[in-house]
């Protein structure tokens, strides 16, 4: 009897799992009958590549030629007549300096001159004397020749007491600082009080007459700046005027402390560009690697390395293909080799892609992909 049992409480474990086997391959069956879902993607396509690039670089405007002008004595400043911004011509007082020493020493240099004077007067009257006496046989040839050597020292010393009073009329003359050009005064270096020593920058004054755009550029782009190159212009202040200036100057050697090159582009002549003006240069250089650029977010990792996902227009589906890359830049990643101009890449869901997965492109990529000559978003 318990053999009997056992064979019935058997039966009854059996049939429960096989009624759940049933079950389990009916629902994968209905799981196998649903569609494959078809992702939206967005897509762009591979355009032909640049041979080059547009950089910009941003300056001041500036006066071709800045006069720092400075004392010829030193001195106290008492007064500073001038202010940055203030118009300057010929002859334009910019600063004075105290002249009590300097008064004092043309009140020297007279007096010296003065004796000096007298002196060749004595000389002059003694020579004479003996001249005569010599005429009559009454001197000897020996005095008349200490009389006329007196005489010449006399004129000599006379000589040198009036240059030493021409110098301390023009070192007084010094103590007043006039502009010798007419411009802009661009910057004050030195205020009323302060001490200054001969030829110390005062007052930076620019000269009228030709402006340019003074920038720098950096030292692994300077090979493509060249005198004579022409580049476009334009300023923040007033976006509708643009110019054509012409490199004039490239520095020779590097700033010590930006490591970047100075250059000074020429402008035209126009009323509107004013000297402190924010300019802008741009230029067109060589593309120096791959000029195919793909989005960053169209490169994903397959089998350890960079792919992309291309699109099959015809079919609607996707497919990996691997791809070089080279540099960054500023849109994106440069490509070296993997992908043709013309053709269409996933931009945006391409982490979700697989092999021949159908996917949903929008309306207008997908009227841009049955026109090959349009290109969307890359280059």
């Amino acid at each position: 009897m318990s053999f009997i049992n056992r064979t019935k409480r058997s039966g009854l474990t059996v049939l429960p799992l096989v009624a759940a086997a049933l079950l389990l391959a009916a629902c994968q069956e209905k799981q196998a009958e649903v569609p494959e879902k078809v992702r939206p993607v967005k897509v762009a396509e591979i355009a032909p590549r640049e041979e080059t690039r547009r950089i910009s670089y941003s300056g001041s405007v500036k006066a071709r030629t800045e006069a720092n002008l400075g004392f010829r004595v030193g001195g106290k400043i008492v007064a500073r007549l001038v202010d940055v911004g203030d118009r300057v011509e010929p002859g334009t007082v910019l600063a004075r300096l105290d002249t009590s020493d300097l008064t004092l020493s043309l009140d020297s240099a007279e007096a010296n001159l003065t004796s000096a004077t007298a002196q060749v007067a004595v000389a002059s009257s003694a020579y004479d004397r003996a001249k005569a006496l010599f005429g009559r046989g009454f001197t000897s040839k020996s005095t008349l020749d200490d009389r006329k050597l007196a005489l010449d020292q006399a004129e000599a010393a006379l000589d040198a007491a009036r240059s030493s009073r021409d110098q301390a009329e023009n070192q007084t003359a010094y103590s007043e600082l006039k502009s010798d050009v007419a411009g802009i005064v661009t910057a004050v270096a030195a205020e009323a009080g302060q001490v200054v020593a001969a030829g110390s920058p005062v007052v930076v004054v620019a000269r009228d007459g030709e402006k340019e755009v003074a920038i720098a550029i950096p030292e692994s782009e300077i090979r493509f700046f060249h005198v004579g190159d022409r580049l476009a212009v334009h300023y923040w202040a007033d976006p509708s005027l643009s110019q054509t200036g012409t490199v004039r100057e490239i520095a020779g050697s590097a700033d010590a402390a930006s490591r970047t090159f100075a250059v000074r582009v020429t402008l035209p002549d126009n009323p509107a560009v004013r000297l402190g003006m924010t300019a802008a240069i741009d230029a067109n250089v060589p593309v120096e690697a791959a000029g195919i650029v793909v989005p960053l977010s169209a490169l994903t990792e397959r089998d350890g390395a960079p792919t992309v996902w291309v699109v099959d227009a015809a079919a609607g589906t996707v497919s990996p293909r691997k791809v070089e890359t080279a540099a960054f830049a500023d849109d994106g990643v440069r490509i070296s080799a993997g992908v043709a101009p013309g053709e269409w890449i996933v931009t945006a869901g391409a982490q979700f892609m697989t092999p021949g997965k159908p996917v949903r492109i929008d309306e207008k990529q997908a009227a841009a992909m049955a026109a090959p000559h349009l290109a969307v978003a890359a280059r």
